[in-house]
């Protein structure tokens, strides 16, 4: 069991929440939420905000930036390239309607999804989880880092 993962739905909200999607063009390529490994010594926050700024270019202190949350619901996923379950933190986070992400060398395209439709482009239950969580939350406080 590892927990070394942060996942984290970077979304923009004028009447319906829209998320993010980057496509990875490195295995596993698939459109993704950004995501990646919490490096050793780095708390799950600090992997949030690296992660961020290395693949779409976003800071805390970046204009468009609106807001982050902790979710609170784990849910586990199996890795069979390394026989492990993986419990990974996920983080919702905000930002203004008319941002573009800066993409990385990671990604080869961005599109937005409308959250009506995230079971259409969004595969596995915990990702249904996370973003229905999403959706319930109190966008003026709770739990915003």
């Amino acid at each position: 069991v590892r927990s070394d993962i942060i996942d984290a739905y970077v979304f923009r909200k004028q009447g319906a929440i829209e998320l993010l999607q980057v496509y990875r063009t490195e295995p596993p390529i698939s459109w993704q939420t950004v995501m990646g490994h919490i490096e050793p010594g780095e708390s799950s926050v600090d992997a949030l905000w690296r992660e961020l700024r290395e693949e779409v270019g976003l800071s805390r202190d970046h204009p468009a930036f609106l807001g982050a949350w902790a979710l609170e619901q784990v849910h586990p996923f199996f890795l069979p390239a390394s026989d492990s379950i993986v419990l990974s933190p996920r983080f919702a986070v905000r930002v203004a309607h008319g941002w573009t992400p800066v993409l990385n060398h990671e990604h080869s395209a961005h599109r937005w999804v409308g959250a009506e439709q995230a079971r259409e482009h969004f595969m596995w239950p915990g990702q249904h989880a996370a973003i229905d969580e999403l959706r319930s939350l109190d966008l003026d406080g709770s739990r915003r880092l």
